[in-house]
């Protein structure tokens, strides 16, 4: 009895002592843990993100730690760590641990730190065209690029998470590591479930996505809308990755923070794709700013538009497989246009070269690393900070007009828990990437869509 006692009692101060050490390891503070001071690469909606490091060497790896500001957390805030601690592919961001300061009511979260995103990888090819340099974006670093976005939103949509706000400086790109090449969606902060919503999301937030980005359905009021919002952003990123230039830029000076419908942004649509055909979108007339929509615009001031001159103009050949993807992905009809699932099955990816793991292909990386931001350069130059996304990115996409703001406006800051998301468990996984460098694509290849993933993933 005594001898059983005692074993008991051992056991009990082990799991004591565990307890202990798993509770003191929760409470530590994130300046004991990592070394960032001095290593701002950013600044976000709500909160500045440094690139840090353990400091006790356990491991060589780069993190990104983002620091949450003020007191309370945003729902913006809590929507983001609420699907990010649920979702796992390899194309998606992976929160890895959430730190929460009682003494100053701090929030950090910790990601795998990437060294690239798009925004930055489209403006080096801008600049090199501007300079009249032949250094355009490969045709294979493209396609994988693409393939990559497609399967994560693929994976998104099939657990029916709509991003909404998909545009170069949200896709991030991992640099020399282990992940090498990797794509990584990252800010869900704009992210909504859709399956059964409560009422029409339009009511909870009437303007998402950044203008330059926006389907035309977002413009002309839609409030039903859907996972077709996200492939038009998606085809915008591939028009942008062939050109090096934003397809539907325009100027943004006079947005109405609580009216989706922008004259401007639909005038720029229509002069690259051509005024819509009822024909061709039924539902047209269904749409709320229908009226708006007859009353100030002419169908005969864009008879000689269309995607095919716009393409031509940037030699891109309109009989090739990736304009006749492009021009799936950019459909008016919401309806018609192509889900992630089957432009992840379409020819283009089929062709030489192959989309790879590694969109550099195991080549040099050309692209500069992030910059560090001091506080002084972010008080005598707001703009090096602003270009930080949630997520730690740069966000101000090209500024080609010279005057566009890039983030979805009307959002204010709500505190309270996610409590659209408190019940959200089990999603199951995405199109996989096999563990090989080449995608396999066709039908009769395509990876299983039901295992669940652990990979470690992005911001």
């Amino acid at each position: 009895m005594q001898h059983g006692a005692h074993q008991q009692a051992q056991s009990g101060a082990g799991l004591d002592y565990d307890f202990r050490m798993k509770t003191s390891a929760e409470r530590a503070k994130v300046e004991d843990i990592f070394e960032y001071e001095g290593c701002k690469v950013g600044r976000g909606t709500y909160g500045h993100v440094y690139k840090a490091k353990r400091k006790d060497g356990t491991d060589s790896r780069e993190y990104a730690l983002k620091l949450i500001e003020g007191t309370g957390i945003s729902m913006s805030a809590c929507r983001e760590i609420a699907l990010l601690r649920e979702l796992r592919h390899p194309n998606v961001i992976n929160l890895q641990k959430v730190f929460l300061s009682m003494s100053d009511r701090k929030v950090w979260l910790l990601f795998d730190y990437a060294e690239h995103d798009l925004w930055h990888i489209i403006k080096f090819h801008r600049a090199a065209k501007a300079n009249k340099k032949a250094v355009n974006t490969p045709k294979s670093m493209i396609k994988s690029l693409l393939y990559q976005i497609l399967d994560g939103i693929h994976y998104l949509h099939q657990n029916w998470v709509l991003h909404r706000d998909l545009k170069p400086a949200n896709i991030l790109v991992m640099g020399e590591g282990t992940e090498r090449g990797r794509v990584k969606i990252a800010d869900m902060g704009f992210a909504r479930l859709f399956s059964c919503p409560l009422k029409p999301l339009a009511d909870l937030d009437p303007v998402v996505v950044t203008f330059w980005y926006r389907a035309p359905e977002l413009l002309l009021g839609a409030r039903h809308y859907t996972k077709a919002i996200d492939i038009w952003a998606i085809g915008c990123i591939f028009a942008e990755l062939l050109t090096s230039e934003p397809i539907f830029h325009c100027r943004q000076e006079d947005i109405k923070a609580n009216n989706p419908y922008h004259h401007e942004q639909l005038d720029r649509i229509f002069s690259v794709m051509g005024f819509p055909n009822e024909k061709d979108w039924e539902d047209l007339r269904c749409m709320p700013d229908y009226g708006l929509l007859m009353k100030e615009f002419k169908r005969s001031n864009y008879v000689n538009c269309s995607l095919t001159k716009y393409t031509d103009k940037h030699k891109i050949r309109t009989d090739s497989r990736a304009f006749i993807l492009l021009s799936k992905l950019l459909l008016m009809d919401p309806t018609k246009r192509l889900t992630s699932e089957q432009a992840l099955l379409d020819p283009y990816f089929l062709e030489e070269p192959l989309p790879t793991t590694d969109v550099f292909s195991g080549g040099p990386i050309p692209y500069a690393k992030r910059e560090f931001i001091t506080d002084e350069e972010e008080k005598e130059d707001p703009s090096k900070g602003a270009q930080a996304t949630t997520s730690g990115t740069v966000a101000a996409s090209a500024n080609v007009s010279g005057d566009a703001t890039n983030q979805p406006v009307g959002k204010k800051a709500k505190t309270g828990p996610p409590a659209d998301y408190a019940g959200m468990s089990d999603l199951h996984g995405g199109t996989s990437q096999p563990g090989g460098s080449t995608f396999q694509t066709s039908s009769s290849q395509m990876p299983n869509t039901s295992r669940n993933y652990s990979q470690q993933h992005r911001y």
